[in-house]
């Protein structure tokens, strides 16, 4: 893919519609309640890179966009010029303190996302700023224009809407553990394990999300709650029964995403990615996002760094695109 650059003038242009000043007031009440609240605490170096999915889209991008311009990273595992783009946006962003958050997509895991924005490929990265979505640009450009693009959203952030960035402390790392918010996350993910013991699968779900809700991107979290929810869906199914339903009707998505689930829990990794992968190949619609989705969870269960992972997220690729 040959860099597209997406010029910044279209910026200036959309803040001086009319949507800007309604944007403005709203960030302007959005700053003054959170000043009768206390304002903002500052927050870790770290913690200007975060990761970003549909669910959490307007409380982590819209909501935070009221108070700095947050940059948009649409990437994927298979994107080769992402692994040079990503790197360098997450140290940028920690080099302009605060100016502004980066958010990471994975497009795999979040295709509305993706087809909202009109991405037609990746790298793309847009910027929202109170609100209004900016295009930037495409592919992986000079870290020179980067910057000067940089400069100019911060520009018009400041100007346009009155943001002013976010205080860092760079004091706090949050890839310290030491530093990381006081949170009882020993405590409840030792209980999320107990309850697995127990064979309280929904006392281990809820033991996980309660951690994922005040640290959304905690990994030991998001693998465990992916397994419970695994052993969740599966427990009560009759493996004959489900297997004898995916072999006679290879159109049943229900039937053939419970047979992926079985063959996850048996150990066989392969089989279950490749069943999901045919079954995205060969539907569309809603039944084509129901397999898709069911595949992602279970690359959770498994992990991004297991290579049968990578192998099936290219596989999925393919057949998406």
């Amino acid at each position: 893919m040959q860099p597209r650059n997406m010029s910044m003038s279209g910026v200036v242009d959309l803040a001086a519609v009319k949507a800007a000043g309604e944007a403005k007031a709203k960030a302007e009440q959005v700053r003054a309640e959170a000043a009768r609240q206390g304002g903002s605490a500052a927050v870790p170096p770290s913690a200007l890179v975060i990761d970003v999915d549909e669910a959490g889209f307007e409380r982590d991008v819209l909501q935070r966009s009221a108070e700095v311009p947050v940059v948009l990273d649409f990437w994927a595992e298979w994107c080769e010029p992402c692994k040079q783009l990503g790197p360098l946006l997450e140290r940028l962003a920690v080099e302009y303190n605060g100016r502004f958050l980066l958010a990471k997509i994975d497009v795999d895991a979040n295709q509305m996302l993706m087809q909202q924005f009109g991405i037609q490929g990746i790298p793309a990265v847009f910027a929202v700023v109170a609100g209004q979505a900016l295009p930037l640009f495409q592919g992986a450009v000079p870290e020179a224009q980067i910057r000067e693009t940089l400069d100019q959203l911060i520009q018009v952030g400041e100007e346009r809407f009155g943001l002013t960035g976010i205080a860092v402390d760079a004091g706090a790392d949050a890839s310290d553990p030491a530093a990381r918010p006081a949170g009882p996350y020993d405590a409840l993910l030792e209980a999320a394990m107990s309850a697995l013991d127990a064979g309280d699968l929904a006392g281990a779900v809820q033991a996980y999300k309660n951690v994922l809700a005040d640290d959304p991107a905690h990994p030991e979290a998001k693998l465990g709650l992916a397994q419970a929810e695994l052993l969740t869906r599966v427990q009560d199914l009759d493996p004959a029964a489900v297997r004898r339903n995916a072999a006679d009707d290879p159109a049943d998505v229900t039937a053939q995403i419970a047979a992926a689930d079985l063959d996850l829990v048996g150990g066989h990794v392969q089989d279950a990615f490749g069943r999901l992968v045919e079954t995205v190949r060969r539907t569309a619609g809603e039944d084509r996002n129901a397999a898709r989705l069911r595949l992602l969870e279970l690359f959770e269960v498994i992990g991004a760094d297991d290579p049968r992972v990578t192998a099936a997220r290219q596989a999925l690729a393919r057949v998406l695109f």
